[in-house]
């Protein structure tokens, strides 16, 4: 007789009265045991009966609570525990990795089925469809987390399936933009009413979603210093048929709603306040533009108006758009980089960094400005003195010529 599959349960004979039990493990329970679902019988015959009629009804209850879930019925209960964890941008890739690529790929296939193969199947479905490594590797580190937690509720995943390496980063081709290109850029900018977006940008390192979200009571014309520790983003409803149903955001999430589904988010390594320097250029710049600035219920720095509907209202400026005008300052100033292709907003703050770098600023005071997540908080901007991180901000200024 060949042996059981593991999880698929058991009969086996009670010594203590002769009767016969049917036996199926069925995850754990809420104090971490493992939740075992026991029916007794006079006779072998009828415990087997009953085992069957138990899978059943385990399998119809819920398929990831069955003894066999597959990758796809797994994925459907992972996924909203996992929107209670994570960033809803983060939610919104992992989603999107399983949806599009994991499950298609291997979704018929059981977890304890799964072998080393078929993790690789994902990459290489991933890649034959022109997408980079990088889209692969993303896809995989979601996989490992899927599965990780399918063990913490312990169904069965062959060990060797996690050991799988991550597909290679692929090779990026971003890079600062030269000084030159900066310059002439910012010389357009100024002819701009609302050009200041893009001193914020290529000056201070400020991130899209702080630009977009940075608010007037944000900015301090007395000493001189923008707090950027808010970033704007839309959240994503709980039920798009039902918006009154609310937005999805994840446990410990700091959110302020605005209108429609725009919030005033935490950025992700900003535990605590960011504070930083203007250089006079962006003073000057934001006062100009405070005087003719669309007046706006939040108090946004940069905010637009909708004309959809025969009227003006005031809206916050979506993320395309504003990408869309990062593009066109470049056609008008003539600038793109070396492959063809347009400057991504991210190339700004490398700008920053860069131009930081050369001047010999130390590292800690370029984290400080620019937010990266291994300094920032309330705390290291305290270490870093007022006088270091202007100082820092006036050597940007003075190699950009303002």
């Amino acid at each position: 007789m060949s042996p059981r599959v593991y999880g698929t349960g058991s009969v086996y004979q009670r010594a203590s009265d002769g009767r016969w039990v049917a036996a199926v493990q069925a995850g754990w329970t809420a104090r971490g045991t493992r939740r075992t679902i026991t029916r007794t019988a006079h006779t072998k015959t009828e415990a087997n009966r009953k085992l069957r009629d138990l899978q059943r009804e385990l399998h119809d209850q819920s398929p990831t609570q069955g003894a066999r879930p597959t990758v796809k019925s797994w994925a459907d209960q992972w996924l909203p525990q996992h929107a209670t964890k994570v960033r809803p941008s983060t939610y919104t890739t992992d989603a999107g990795a399983v949806r599009k690529w994991i499950v298609p790929t291997i979704g018929h296939k059981r977890l304890e089925q799964l072998t080393p193969g078929d993790v690789r199947a994902v990459r290489t479905t991933i890649v034959a469809a022109g997408k980079s490594s990088t889209t692969a590797r993303q896809a995989h580190w979601t996989l490992m987390g899927m599965l990780k937690a399918a063990r913490l509720e312990g169904h069965r995943v062959p060990a060797n399936v996690t050991e799988v390496a991550a597909p290679a980063k692929a090779i990026s081709d971003r890079e600062a933009i030269p000084v030159d290109g900066a310059v002439t850029m910012l010389g357009h900018a100024a002819d701009q009413a609302d050009g200041s977006r893009w001193v914020a940008a290529l000056l201070q390192g400020v991130r899209q979603g702080e630009r977009l979200g940075l608010t007037w009571d944000a900015v301090d014309f007395d000493t001189g210093e923008i707090d950027v520790s808010w970033q704007l983003q839309p959240l994503p409803y709980l039920d798009r048929t039902n918006k009154a149903a609310g937005f999805r955001v994840p446990d410990g999430f700091e959110a302020r709603h605005l209108v429609h589904s725009y919030h005033l988010t935490r950025p992700k390594t900003a535990r605590g306040q960011r504070i930083i320097p203007m250089v006079p250029w962006l003073a000057s710049a934001l006062q100009a533009w405070q005087q003719v600035a669309p007046r706006n219920p939040w108090g946004l720095v940069w905010a637009t108006t909708d004309t959809r509907y025969g009227r003006e209202r005031p809206t916050p400026l979506r993320s395309a758009d504003d990408l869309a005008d990062w593009k066109a300052l470049q056609d008008a100033a003539g600038v793109r980089h070396p492959s063809g292709r347009h400057y991504v907003d991210h190339e700004a703050r490398n700008t920053t960094a860069t131009l930081l770098f050369e001047a010999g600023v130390d590292a800690k005071v370029i984290t400080a400005i620019l937010g990266h997540s291994s300094i920032v908080t309330s705390r290291s901007y305290q270490t870093v003195s007022r006088p270091a991180l202007r100082d820092a901000m006036e050597q940007v200024a003075r190699r950009l010529g303002g």
